[in-house]
């Protein structure tokens, strides 16, 4: 599926036909930058497996593709979680792959923050993914010229290191090599801040929306999962919220099947409160999670109805198994802050953990595990 052939310490990887077409079709729903969304597929496509093939390495995307492509609407970048280190594919389609050059949201971002960011040339018409250089985010931080017009950091293609067996023998033997520099903290914006400003960048004739406002701003904005992807929605005309209670009422809809979810039946044994046993079957939405290597799963329900108090319950995905110890389910509102009894921790082996919580019509909440699954990201859960 594809050639190594090694030209000037470049790597060239020929884009399967296959993968080209479904990367197409995958992208279909992505106007008004279909071709961005295509250009990054095909990238991601076609890297993974020869990560995976060739170099036997653990490669999955860092996030699923609906977040994925919140970001590919507005910013260029595909972070990929190898191993334990996070690599960010920069895609381009110059003709010269002289310099590597990094939007600014993916080095000073601090959630987005990656170990090493590759130049990525991409070839459609002769079909073929080139890997060029790549750098430590803090060599990029640092020495990196950073353009305030464009907002981002760049450097020369001499300024890198060009062979990516380098990366993979740093990674097997110097993991604890120091690859990131400090990251400032952005500031914290109100929801009705949020608001306001998704609505004016959600405007799809604003072509570079990332340039409209000040970065801090926009760092903040981008830096929180479910107001990024409300703002992507927007931008491609997409009304759906991530409503439970619509869900559990009308069915999963295809963006959130995409993003993970569908609709169970829970059992009386599985949905009963400590000491109690419904005597009836309860729905819920759950999500398949994967935590530090085992399978898990998220399920949300109503738990009383008058008035309405909503269960958030993790349990191990493998019958028979317990949740470790120092396991966290927790819950954040939309501005992402605490509450009161907004979180539950193992403090020895559990069976599941759970959070009820009364909620309004129209709240939203942002859940979040410790340890992070794979493939996390904020969303906003209305009710």
């Amino acid at each position: 599926m594809t050639s190594d052939l090694a030209l000037f310490d470049s790597t060239y990887l020929e884009i399967d036909a296959a993968i080209q077409s479904r990367c197409w079709q995958q992208s279909l729903g992505a106007a008004p930058n279909r071709w961005q969304t295509y250009l990054h597929l095909i990238c991601l496509e076609t890297v993974l497996p020869w990560l995976r093939e060739d170099h036997n390495l653990r490669s999955i995307p860092a996030l699923k593709l609906p977040s994925l492509q919140s970001i590919w609407a507005v910013v260029t970048g595909t972070p990929i979680q190898v191993g334990s280190q996070k690599l960010v594919l920069i895609p381009t389609e110059s003709i010269d792959l002289d310099e590597l050059r990094v939007p600014q949201e993916w080095v000073d971002i601090p959630n987005w923050i990656a170990d090493y960011y590759v130049a990525v040339q991409v070839n459609l018409d002769e079909g073929w993914v080139r890997l060029g250089g790549f750098t430590k985010h803090l060599q990029l931080k640092g020495q990196g010229q950073y353009d305030w017009r464009d907002r981002t950091y760049s450097l020369n293609d001499t300024d890198l290191t060009p062979d990516l067996n380098v990366l993979w023998l740093t990674q097997q033997f110097n993991p604890q090599e120091i690859t990131q520099a400090a990251a400032n903290p952005l500031p914290t914006l109100s929801k009705a801040q949020a608001d306001q400003l998704i609505q004016r960048l959600g405007n799809s004739d604003l072509f570079t929306p990332r340039l409209a406002i000040p970065f801090e701003q926009w760092g903040s904005l981008m830096a929180h999962g479910g107001w990024r992807q409300r703002l992507a929605a927007q931008r491609h005309g997409i009304t759906e919220q991530l409503s439970v209670g619509q869900w559990l009422q009308t069915g999963m809809t295809n963006l959130a099947q995409q993003m993970g979810w569908q609709s169970i039946t829970l059992q009386p044994q599985l949905s009963a409160a400590r000491g109690d046993q419904p005597s009836t079957s309860i729905s819920a939405i759950s999500r398949q999670l994967q935590i530090a290597g085992q399978p898990y799963e998220l399920n949300v329900y109503a738990a009383e109805t008058e008035p309405t108090i909503w269960r958030f319950e993790l349990r191990p995905g493998t019958p028979g198994t317990m949740i470790p110890t120092g396991f966290v389910l927790r819950l954040l509102t939309e501005e992402l802050e605490s509450f009161e009894g907004n979180e539950d921790q193992a403090f020895e082996p559990a069976a599941r953990l759970y959070i009820d919580v009364a909620l309004e019509s129209g709240e939203g909440l942002v859940w979040i595990t410790e340890p992070r699954p794979d493939q996390y990201d904020q969303e906003i859960l209305r009710f």
